[in-house]
């Protein structure tokens, strides 16, 4: 996994989920391929995809149930797990969690 995004458009106006727990900023590649960049403070919080969804930790870690899941799996920095469209998971931070979002 790469440790930056190249050529990108940054939209300055943050996403600021579930009370400031969640905030990111969306990024535009060169090809048009959007992603989010963000970070996921302590928290136990449930996110609902639309597209399908790959979740690249960067940094901390953290504990993921996908939907229709009982089990559930840690995460830490150099690790990625998939969701699919219009689903969600759970995820606990264990650490404070800096993430990319792969959209589609």
């Amino acid at each position: 996994m790469s440790t930056q995004l190249d050529n990108v458009s940054v939209v300055k106006k943050s996403n600021i989920y579930f009370d400031g727990k969640c905030v990111s900023h969306n990024v535009i590649l060169a090809d048009g391929t959007k992603k989010s960049v963000g970070v996921i403070f302590a928290s136990s919080l449930r996110f609902n995809t639309g597209a399908p969804e790959i979740m690249e930790i960067v940094g901390g870690l953290c504990k993921v149930r996908l939907a229709d899941a009982s089990e559930w799996n840690s995460y830490g920095a150099g690790t990625q797990f998939s969701i699919p469209g219009n689903s969600y998971f759970d995820i606990e931070t264990v650490e404070t969690v800096d993430y990319v979002c792969h959209f589609g």
